[in-house]
């Protein structure tokens, strides 16, 4: 086995496929109707690269979220025209409203909605700025949970998360050295704590924290925090992540996400797994992937893909 790389990758599960972000390139993966997997690649140099700001803690955090939800649209909308979701090409204006509608409607759920119902249920339990806060998080929590477990019911939701175990699966292989092939990353769990997944209910616990110490303000205050401080709150919770996946003394911080995990991440087949591999791949620069290759077996469908040019 050779030496791991440093942690490095990240990814997406998408429509019939994944998309791998490597550190200087992106690439998403599906398996079309046809049974062949196609994939394509698009240059993504560091972000710390192209601006100063990526490299300063808290900043680089709300950064990061942004380039990671544009990336994510984009590659949904591909792999919905490749897996045969979408008869016409999605333009780049519909992605952006796509982008503000979810982002509005994130918003109003998982962060208005608790602070009013709070503000209404508070009464029962002395009418104190504390039960408000604590009424708040206790909501916002049980909406994400309930949410994930809900759009989980779906067929086409459920083949998404089998994507995501996937997805999981081949990161640990390749972070740990193993050679991409199918008995390798099958014997790895679904589940892995830089997971998005995990950021989420991060998220959760640091607005929790941040929010207690503005319980005195009245409740106007508290509503316009919670809107004012989403930046602030994602920026801690996007180092609390990285700390967590780095430190075994923080590790705690993600367990409460790759419990959620369970909902998230379903084991997935064998194809699902080649075309995981096939994405990684195409993100990987060439030396990258020559040290892949070096290692042992690697999925006769990845190595087989089709590369498009997007």
């Amino acid at each position: 086995m050779s030496r791991p790389p440093a942690p490095s990758v990240g990814g997406q599960a998408v429509i019939e496929g994944v998309m791998m972000r490597a550190p200087t390139a992106w690439a998403v993966a599906v398996r079309r109707p046809d049974g062949v997997i196609e994939a394509t690649c698009d240059d993504l140099p560091a972000l710390s690269s192209r601006s100063a700001f990526a490299r300063i803690p808290f900043l680089r955090g709300i950064m990061v979220l942004g380039e990671s939800l544009t990336l994510g649209f984009r590659a949904l909308s591909w792999s919905a025209e490749r897996a045969g979701e979408e008869d016409e090409e999605i333009t780049k204006t519909q992605i952006a409203w796509t982008m503000v509608l979810a982002v509005v409607l994130a918003v109003g759920i998982f962060v208005l909605a608790p602070a009013f119902a709070a503000n209404f249920l508070k009464r029962f339990l002395g009418d104190s700025g504390f039960a408000f806060v604590l009424i708040d998080g206790a909501i916002r929590i049980g909406l994400v949970v309930a949410y994930i477990w809900l759009i989980g019911r779906s067929d086409e939701i459920a083949r998404v998360f089998e994507y995501h175990g996937a997805e999981h699966k081949t990161i640990h292989a390749y972070e740990n050295g193993d050679p991409l092939d199918i008995a390798a990353i099958q014997a790895y769990s679904p589940r892995h704590p830089r997971c998005g997944t995990s950021f989420i209910i991060i998220v959760a616990m640091v607005a929790f924290v941040v929010f207690l110490t503005l319980a005195p303000l009245p409740f106007v205050w508290q509503v316009g925090a919670r809107i004012v401080l989403i930046p602030v709150i994602a920026g801690i919770s996007y180092e609390v992540l990285r700390a967590a996946a780095g430190h075994r003394w923080l590790a705690w911080a993600s367990r409460p996400g790759i419990w959620i995990q369970a909902i998230t991440t379903k084991e997935p087949s064998d194809d699902q797994v080649e075309v995981a591999v096939a994405s990684l791949l195409a993100a990987l620069d060439p030396e990258a992937r020559a040290e892949v290759v070096d290692r042992g077996p690697v999925a006769p469908g990845a190595l087989a893909a089709e590369m498009s040019d997007g």
